[in-house]
């Protein structure tokens, strides 16, 4: 029996998120259940570094499993990829340590959302963006971003992962790209609370139309309370694009 480790890459929408859940199409669930098929019908656990949500996308997620596999990574690679559906994926497979998970191994993870600020909603990008008009002020927002950089206490913008959990994080980078009427935010840090990206994007797109100021961002911040984030920017715009460990 080995442990592995593989990069996964999965369009979030037709699924109910990562996590095992009963009656409802998951992305672990497709796995543990390809994985037990090329284990003659045992079942085989997966761990995953992220807890997606229902319709967020992946193209850096990363997973643990033990096997009994004597073909080699590549070939595991390769086996996997045949009999997942066309909406997951795995971009490598590796060896890893003995008891790897993911998860807790994790010392940073990375995710980007992106909106798309046109007047006119684009097909070709409705199932990767959120749709966002009139135009927002790009200054603004990647002021806003700026206050969120460093040690904080989250509490406004998510909630623990685990009931009773703290909500402090560090955030590393917090920074915004603009391609044509693409605006890509991507924020870095140690660990992310239950729909913080999505507070945050929700509560910075309120800056970038001049409904809050960048002042009262911080100040909602400051307060911890969570009735205090902006709407949550819909699942669809946003991506874990990579896991460091």
């Amino acid at each position: 029996m080995s442990c592995y480790k593989a990069i996964l890459e999965y369009d979030g929408t037709g699924f109910h998120g990562y996590q095992l859940q009963r009656n409802a199409r998951t992305v672990q669930g497709e796995l543990e259940a390809t994985l037990a098929r090329l284990n003659s019908g045992s079942p085989v656990r997966v761990y995953g570094a992220g807890r997606t949500d229902s319709g967020v996308h992946a193209r850096g997620q990363v997973i643990s499993f033990d096997l009994d596999w004597s073909h080699g990574p590549g070939k595991l690679a390769r086996a996997l990829n045949a009999h997942l559906p066309r909406d997951v994926a795995v971009t490598d497979v590796l060896c890893a340590s003995e008891g790897f998970r993911p998860r807790f191994s994790a010392r940073r993870r990375r995710y980007e959302y992106n909106i798309y600020n046109a007047p006119f909603r684009s097909p070709m990008r409705e199932r990767t963006s959120w749709h966002v008009w009139p135009e927002l002020d790009f200054e603004a927002i990647q002021n806003g971003s700026e206050v969120l950089i460093g040690k904080h206490d989250f509490a406004t913008f998510g909630t623990a992962p685990e009931p009773g959990g703290h909500t402090v994080r560090t955030v590393f980078k917090a920074r915004w790209r603009a391609y044509g009427p693409m605006l890509i935010f991507e924020i870095e840090a140690d660990a992310f609370l239950y729909k913080m990206v999505r507070s945050i994007v929700g509560t910075l797109r309120q800056v970038g139309s001049g409904e809050i100021t960048g002042i009262d961002l911080s100040r909602r911040l400051d307060e911890r309370q969570r009735h205090l984030s902006g709407p949550v920017a819909p699942p669809q715009g946003l991506c874990l694009v990579e896991v460091v460990y």
